[in-house]
């Protein structure tokens, strides 16, 4: 273990162990080197992987902080474990995404509020409306699909959950523009789907729910087949599309 990745493996021990906790300031850097046993050298490039990791936030002039490690942002960094993967990986990706928001969906069922499903009613109206325009704004429609979806995840209660759906789930986005472009009826279909997903929804009925979503990414993973060669990597667009 290199001397950076001791610094790492500290501050991670000194969360884990309660002696550091969401929003503490860490010690003066001359402190903190002298409890983990390193130069200041070390430390600096320990607290800058940190950072970029988003367990730590330095403020210039004010210290360094334990941010409240959010489960979404700390699973930021897998989305670009997936961009990695490169061509070829979106089938693989949607896979992984169909595990997820299905969980999601099955979850959400008996936990989501009255208020989110009305949000939902509404972003589904959006694309209504969006669909009836004599040309669809595709991308538009992409946003309305992706605030639905998310509306789905975050009342699933499990911030894990939401935060691999944010890192694998927003990888989608080039695959779900070609297949709005390219794929006769899949618009009006995936709309379809997601207003059986929201009557799942509305009924608390988990199996419903998880089994609509399932259908609905399915389609989605089929549609990958007619993607064109090169354009099948995965997209660091932000957002998540169906």
């Amino acid at each position: 273990m290199s001397r950076t990745e001791e610094v790492v493996d500290g501050i991670k021990r000194m969360i884990l162990d309660g002696v550091l906790n969401p929003g503490d300031r860490l010690p003066v850097e001359k402190e903190l080197a002298e409890t983990l046993g390193v130069s200041r050298g070390p430390l600096r490039e320990g607290v800058s992987a940190l950072s970029i990791l988003g367990i730590l936030n330095t403020r210039q002039g004010d210290g360094t902080y334990v941010t409240n490690l959010d489960a979404t942002r700390l699973l930021a960094p897998m989305g670009f474990v997936v961009d990695l993967q490169g061509q070829g990986a979106a089938p693989h990706v949607h896979a992984v995404r169909r595990v997820l928001e299905c969980e999601a969906a099955r979850l959400a069922a008996t936990k989501i509020t009255d208020e989110a499903l009305r949000e939902a009613r509404d972003v589904l109206d959006d694309a209504t409306r969006i669909l009836q325009q004599t040309t669809p704004d595709h991308e538009r429609l992409i946003e309305t699909d992706i605030a639905f979806h998310r509306i789905i995840a975050a009342h699933s209660g499990n911030p894990v959950l939401i935060g691999l759906i944010e890192a694998f789930a927003g990888r989608t986005v080039r695959a779900r523009l070609w297949r709005s472009l390219h794929e006769e009826g899949a618009d009006l279909r995936a709309h379809a789907e997601h207003l059986a997903i929201l009557q799942a929804l509305r009924e608390r009925d988990p199996e419903a729910a998880r089994i609509r979503m399932a259908n609905h990414l399915i389609g989605v993973e089929q549609s990958l087949r007619g993607l064109p060669d090169g354009d099948d990597a995965p997209s660091g667009a932000e957002g998540e599309a169906s």
